[in-house]
């Protein structure tokens, strides 16, 4: 993921787990606020301890980043997003993965174009 699509300060995190509002599957959980001052959106990745070593937690990570990188066209711009793995992640293949991520930006109402997506 490129510099300009990256959110990495802390202070960042918390404004966008402060005022950002939710939204979850099984899997993942989303957090977003609006930035209308950003030309593009940003991301910020986050896998907890619980869900395996530190192996598993940056694959994750890896795989997750890769999988908006390469459809981020689709993403709203001018939003903070944060993108939380939850434990069922690690029994997924990377099809599936990307198949939940898309699920819970798609019931964001995030999607810039919904017909590119397909179930």
């Amino acid at each position: 993921m490129e510099k300009i699509y990256r959110l990495a300060k802390r202070e960042d995190f918390n404004k966008v787990y402060r005022y950002g509002k939710s939204m979850a599957n099984h899997q993942f959980v989303l957090y977003y606020l609006p930035q209308p001052k950003l030309e593009q959106f940003r991301l910020g990745v986050s896998v907890s301890k619980k869900v395996g070593n530190a192996v598993v937690r940056n694959r994750l990570r890896r795989m997750m980043k890769e999988i908006i990188r390469l459809k981020k066209e689709n993403m709203t711009p001018h939003y903070d997003y944060i993108l939380l793995a939850r434990k069922p992640v690690t029994e997924m293949d990377y099809a599936e993965m990307e198949k939940s991520i898309w699920h819970v930006i798609r019931k964001a109402s995030l999607l810039k174009r919904n017909d590119v997506i397909k179930k």
